[in-house]
Parts: structure tokens; sequence; C-alpha cells
């Protein structure tokens, strides 16, 4: 059987067995941070210094020698690998997790959140990699001014990146999976309504996201256990 176009949406789900924080858990980053004072271009604008304080943790964990890629992350980078049809990963994630294991700059892996290993200036609109601290201090490496470097993520009421890329991959989109989703943030929540009807969609999440009914399958259990497993059973059903 001919392997159908596939387009694969993560959310922080998938990062969760790695040690990340997921968002909206009840335990979750905004359990304990209001989105509207940390992710937002108001609260950067209105105290940079919080929000910076924020991202430098988040930042920090991510070097973390114990945090790195999970089974779930490394099944779909073998998956990427092996799909003999357009492939597509499409991850809300700002973590670096997918870029690890399928190794960095990965043309099939999009970031619509951005990413939080790199900084933007908004003085000269440069974007480069970043592991370290960001402060209202810190001189961009191109323009040489302060005050501008920010994270170079998504913040609420901003356009997610990648989207035309997107909108083109579903329009031959044969097979959506979702993985590690709350189905609460769009546009990424929407993606399998658009779908529907036209490509076979399926749900592996921990439990059921708000959108859950929409799909035409849904799995719920651990990342670490539904993806590897469905992963080879997917590439098993279609060998060339």
């Amino acid at each position: 059987m001919s392997a159908p176009p596939l387009i694969i949406l993560t959310g922080a789900g998938i990062s969760a067995e790695s040690g990340l924080a997921t968002f909206r858990d009840p335990d979750g980053l905004w359990a304990r941070h209001r989105i509207e004072d940390v992710a937002t271009p108001e609260a950067f604008a209105r105290d940079p210094a919080r929000v910076h304080a924020f991202y430098n943790m988040r930042r920090a964990q991510l070097r973390d020698p114990a945090i790195r890629p999970n089974a779930a992350h490394d099944a779909l980078a073998w998956l990427a690998a092996r799909w003999p049809a357009p492939f597509l990963l499409v991850t809300q994630n700002v973590d670096d997790l997918h870029d690890r294991a399928m190794g960095e700059d990965a043309p099939s892996l999009l970031h619509m959140h951005g990413r939080l290993g790199h900084a933007r200036c908004l003085r000269c609109g440069a974007t480069r990699p970043w592991a370290g601290d960001l402060s209202t201090e810190t001189p961009c490496p191109g323009c040489g001014e302060t005050g501008g470097m920010r994270p170079d993520v998504v913040w609420f009421g901003e356009v997610p990146l990648g989207m035309e890329r997107i909108e083109a991959a579903m329009v031959g989109c044969r097979l959506f999976v979702s993985i590690g989703t709350s189905g609460q943030v769009y546009p990424a929540a929407g993606f399998v309504a658009a779908l529907r009807g036209r490509a076979r969609t399926v749900e592996l999440n921990l439990e059921p996201s708000a959108g859950s009914r929409l799909f035409d399958e849904a799995r719920h259990g651990p990342a670490t256990e539904l993806v590897p497993a469905f992963v080879a059973a997917l590439l098993a059903e279609h060998a060339p």
C-alpha cells in the first residue's frame, strides 16, 4: 500500500516524560504563572525583567543533561527518516527535543511557536541561536543595541510561524496524527476539523483532548508507549 502524505502535530505532552512541564495541567506552567504576566507582547513591554526571568528558567532547564529526547521523540525521528511520502512534523513546543532527535534544522520539522534556544532582536530583527540568559542589558550581537533582545518564541496575540507551509501541506495531507496536545490552542487545535473527511485523523494523547471527538481514532496512554508502537505499525503497513 502506498504511503499517504503525513502531518504530525506535537504538543507539550510528548516532552512531559522527558521532564519538561506541560502548560494546562493542574500543576502545569500556567497554574504557576499567569499568561498575561509572562507570555504576551504586552507583558514584555510592561515588565521585561519578569518575562526574561521566566524564559531564562526554562532555557536553563533545557541545559540540564537529564533532559533529553524520549522514546516518542526518537520514534518520530525514525519515522521522518523512513516515510516514503511527503512528511511534515509541526510542533507547538519551543523546546529542542525534536531537534536533538531528528538533527538540528531538520527540513521536515517546523516549530510553529518558535524556539526557546533562539533569541530575536526587536531593534534589527536578527534571529540567532541563544543558549544562555537574556536581560534588558543584553546587547544584540548584530546591531549592538540593548533592551531589544527577546526569546524567539510566539507569544499569545502573535502569529504562529510557518502557517503558509502548514496550509500547503494540509492540502495534500491524507494522514494527520496529533500527539500530546491539549486541543485548546489555536490555530493548531483547528487542524483536525479542517482535515475531517479528507484525511485519516488519529489522536495519541495521555487522556482525551478538548477536540478528541473530532478524530477518527483516539488512543490514550503515555507517549513513550503509544508513539513507538504506532510508528512501528505504520511503517510495517506502508513498507515499500
